[in-house]
């Protein structure tokens, strides 16, 4: 069975929901399972810290689940188009795989939210995807064979998943960007076991 990491950070909820089914799109490929996961708040209060389970959802990511998964999902909410700086800072210390190539030829995507359609979704995409370009991992977007691309009316580009959440964050994730979504994590899941058993 070959893992696929979903990682990512969510503050009010919209980008768990895209890993979680981006989590369905990948398991919708026999032979693959998701594994979910997050990073703990980072605190501006230097003695702060994080409990060592979160009090629910996804467990914290650590670095075997780098080197033990065969393709990885990215997501972070958009900050100034940017990932989050919690996520931002789980890959700053992932310097050790770095060096020995642990995520190299591996399969990457990107998702994100953001509060408007010109939010920086876009902008956050492009960003993320440069520390995997620099782990060597082989970085996918969607394709517009998938319909939904020219159909949505909220989040959704080639770039990668995304869900424009309104300015209270309460806008719904619609029917497009959750078909983006777990189209986006079948391409993943499906291109995972390509690499790891070649033609």
């Amino acid at each position: 069975m070959a893992d696929i990491l979903v990682l990512y950070y969510s503050r009010h909820g919209a980008t768990r929901q895209l890993a979680q089914l981006i989590a369905r799109g990948i398991e919708s490929v026999p032979g693959c399972q998701a594994r979910l996961r997050t990073v703990p708040a980072v605190s501006t209060v230097v003695e702060a810290s994080a409990p060592a389970v979160p009090d629910s959802g996804a467990p914290y990511v650590e670095l075997s689940d780098l080197r033990e998964c065969a393709g990885l999902a990215l997501g972070s909410p958009t900050r100034f188009g940017n990932m989050a700086a919690p996520l931002k800072y789980f890959l700053d210390g992932s310097s050790g795989e770095w060096l020995a190539g642990s995520l190299s030829s591996k399969p990457a995507v990107v998702f994100t939210s953001t509060s408007s359609p010109h939010g920086g979704n876009e902008a956050t995409l492009l960003t993320m995807m440069l520390p995997l370009l620099h782990h060597g991992m082989t970085v996918l977007g969607i394709p517009y064979s998938e319909p939904g691309l020219t159909q949505t009316q909220g989040g959704g580009t080639p770039y990668g998943a995304s869900h424009v959440a309104g300015h209270d964050g309460r806008r719904a994730i619609d029917e497009h960007e959750k078909a983006l979504a777990m189209a986006l994590g079948k391409r993943l899941a499906e291109t995972a076991l390509k690499l790891e058993r070649p033609l």
